[in-house]
């Protein structure tokens, strides 16, 4: 059993070195360290592909939400559906997220934001 828990770790550990190391970019770019929120509302915002100086609070749920289904879309959970007359982006979901706890959870995000930044040639 131990052996096992050794691995979890090492995988636990990449997963957040390589997560420091995104952080640090996004502060070396954005000049603070931005929290979940903020990393789920500028991918929404690169999604959307417009930056504006203002959005609302239900905007910025909205893209907070198409940040998370462009994110779980790399994994096959969900796709673009259409794009609306604003140029907002809709989205259908194909399967079921796993069942999780609040750790893994964060991690399975995490794992896909980083993801998604290196697709994006954001990391390497």
């Amino acid at each position: 059993m131990m052996y096992y828990f050794c691995e979890m770790t090492d995988a636990g550990s990449d997963l957040q070195s390589r997560w420091w190391t995104l952080e640090a970019k996004l502060v070396e770019r954005f000049g603070k360290k931005p929290d979940m929120e903020a990393i789920l509302f500028l991918v929404g915002i690169q999604e959307l592909g417009d930056l504006r100086d203002k959005y609302t609070k239900e905007q910025k749920q909205d893209l907070m939400h198409i940040a998370t289904c462009t994110l779980f879309g790399q994994s096959g959970y969900f796709e673009m559906e259409k794009v609306d007359e604003d140029g907002w982006p809709h989205f259908k979901q194909l399967k079921s997220l796993p069942v999780m706890n609040l750790i893994e959870q964060e991690n399975f995000l995490k794992d896909h934001i980083l993801l998604y930044f290196t697709n994006n040639g954001f990391l390497d």
